[in-house]
């Protein structure tokens, strides 16, 4: 009985959705809606990992979310300092909301930080995006992942194959409830502006013909010869079709750093444009013909949208795109890639629904949130 009241009284306290870089906007934004609806209470906490304007406030006007209830200010720095300084800020947020639960999403270092802060007061954890794998502990991500889904409360996964690592890891059952994706409700509200949009147009692009690309990973980025070896590829696709490159400021300064920025301005075919808001890039990958990526949210988009993908990674914690999808994990071989990329546009692979993908994921969240 006392379990159960308290359980009540934590249902009926805030809410604290945590966000702290742009994937996590998409994941954060459709849990905000639903607790809108529903009249229950909630909070907003941007971490400010992702701080400048094209990285982070647009989402917020994209995504139609509240101005954030509490910004930390994180900013940029090592992955100890990242973890350590929105921990450090995040304490005093939850010693004085003292909120009925603390909601995290995917695997950034934020994720991480404020699951460790919010457990260590005691306070419940949900993890949206739990039980995602990629057995490449050289990935920080994973770390962050595995870590979160071990002292977090409640595991909301996405798919049928993060229930089965995380029971593979000896996580109990009542702590996991599956989903769905539920980045998918995002893109399922705004297709039709997306679309309507005409960024590509206003690019200069016909539908179907370009390819988009998204390059950010350290590990991609980060390695001269790795990098060169990708703008190799690209030189090749881009001589059958113009390819579409949205610069994140990371890459910007690595291409800079390593002496690779005159050579990718002078690919024919590539063209560098600025970061886009989430409508504008979901309206220019859903027209494309190939998507090229080593982030793991475009992978599911691509799946969605029926758009063949190459992630440009040796491995993915999201396997289900590439067994329901259409993404094609390739790495970084340049020949792999060029390769690919021509079977890909010759032969375009055929997308199957992915159960629970069905833009209703936020409503069960929030079912999973105030049934305990």
């Amino acid at each position: 009985m006392e379990t159960e009241q308290k359980r009540g009284e934590a249902a009926r306290r805030e809410i604290l959705l945590v966000a702290a870089a742009r994937p996590n906007f998409m994941k954060v934004a459709p849990v905000c809606w639903e607790l809108q609806r529903r009249g229950l209470p909630f909070a907003l906490v941007h971490t400010g990992q992702h701080y400048d304007a094209n990285m982070s406030d647009v989402f917020f006007r994209d995504l139609e979310l509240p101005q954030p209830h509490e910004h930390l200010g994180v900013g940029s720095g090592t992955h100890a300092q990242q973890t350590a300084k929105v921990m450090l800020a995040f304490e005093p947020v939850l010693e004085r909301r003292r909120p009925g639960w603390v909601v995290v999403v995917g695997d950034v270092n934020s994720t991480l930080a404020a699951t460790l802060t919010a457990v260590k007061l005691r306070i419940p954890t949900a993890h949206v995006e739990a039980g995602l794998r990629s057995r490449d502990w050289e990935m920080p991500e994973e770390i962050n992942r595995v870590v979160t889904d071990r002292v977090a409360d409640l595991l909301l996964t996405p798919s049928e194959d993060a229930d089965r690592n995380l029971h593979a890891e000896g996580v109990p059952a009542r702590r996991i409830v599956r989903v769905g994706n539920v980045m998918i409700d995002c893109l399922r509200r705004y297709l039709p502006d997306a679309m309507a949009r005409g960024v590509a147009a206003g690019l200069g692009l016909a539908p179907g013909k370009y390819a988009v690309m998204t390059l950010h990973r350290p590990s991609n980025v980060d390695h001269g010869p790795t990098l060169a070896g990708i703008l190799e590829a690209v030189e090749t696709i881009a001589r059958r079709l113009p390819v579409v490159l949205p610069v994140h400021p990371r890459t910007r300064a690595r291409l800079e750093a390593l002496g690779l920025a005159g050579r990718a301005r002078e690919v024919p075919g590539l063209s560098l444009i600025e970061p886009l808001g989430y409508v504008d890039f979901l309206g220019l990958t859903a027209s494309a013909a190939l998507v090229l990526t080593d982030s793991g949210g475009l992978q599911e988009e691509s799946s969605v949208l029926g758009i063949p993908c190459l992630t440009l990674r040796e491995n993915t914690e999201r396997p289900v795109t590439v067994s329901l999808g259409t993404n094609r994990v390739v790495g970084v071989d340049p020949q792999a890639i060029r390769t690919a990329a021509a079977e890909a546009l010759d032969r375009r692979p055929a997308a199957r629904e992915i159960p629970l993908w069905d833009g209703r994921t936020a409503g069960r969240i929030v079912d999973a949130l105030t049934a305990r």
